[in-house]
């Protein structure tokens, strides 16, 4: 693997959501430029599959705890949706 190409050696899940999706923005453009070998492709695929899944896993986090805030000493009665688009 060139040095180019080489994904990035911290541990996604200790990644934040932030500093996931901005090295995920990275790995997307790389690829589009199609000017990464095949191996490197891989490898950059690879790794942008994790940084995707911990997006996903953080953001599911996030409206999980926002819900909660919602409902507050209600409990579900008072419960809404939370939309994060």
């Amino acid at each position: 693997m060139s040095a180019k190409a080489k994904p990035e050696a911290i541990a996604v899940d200790t990644l934040s959501f932030e500093t996931a999706l901005k090295e995920l923005e990275g790995i997307v453009s790389r690829l589009e430029q199609g000017q990464v070998d095949l191996e490197d492709s891989i490898a950059l695929y690879e790794r942008g599959q994790a940084l995707k899944a911990r997006c996903e896993s953080k953001l599911k986090a996030a409206e999980s705890r926002l819900e909660k805030i919602v409902q507050g000493a209600a409990g579900p009665a008072g419960s809404e949706p939370v939309s994060l688009d």
